[in-house]
């Protein structure tokens, strides 16, 4: 399930306007076939100390498609880290890693609700990776 475009049909017996309209669902990230809240158990294991790797085992994809996640995340990091501090500032992190900083202050900001990363999306408006 991704990102859906609903069209208001306005042919025949069916009153609408015509227009498209785009759906965000929180847990779906946009051109991704991984969800966010498996995106989030594997930063959470990350943040639990483990490996790229062994975060990644048990969960449904191949190891080289959370490496290419890993990738990414550095490159959008600096657009995730801007927005976080818009809520609330950083805290002093244990990690040594500005990856792995900005999960942890992910999951300080939005990790009561279950799934940051769906949190995130939700309350921005926006995709996790752009």
């Amino acid at each position: 399930m991704r990102g859906q475009r609903v069209f208001c049909s306005d042919r025949g017996k069916r009153g609408g306007c015509g227009r498209t309209y785009s759906l965000m669902v929180s847990d779906v990230l946009p051109r991704h076939t991984v969800r966010a809240s498996v995106l989030w158990q594997w930063l959470v294991g990350l943040l639990e100390g483990k490996s790229v790797g062994a975060a990644a085992v048990g969960l449904p994809f191949a190891l080289e498609t959370f490496r290419g996640l890993w990738r990414k995340m550095g490159r959008v990091l600096e657009r995730v880290r801007t927005r976080l501090w818009s809520e609330s500032p950083p805290q002093s992190s244990e990690h040594g890693n500005p990856l792995l900083q900005t999960c942890q202050h992910l999951q300080i900001v939005f990790g009561g609700n279950g799934c940051a990363v769906a949190a995130f999306q939700n309350h921005f408006q926006v995709p996790f990776f752009g």
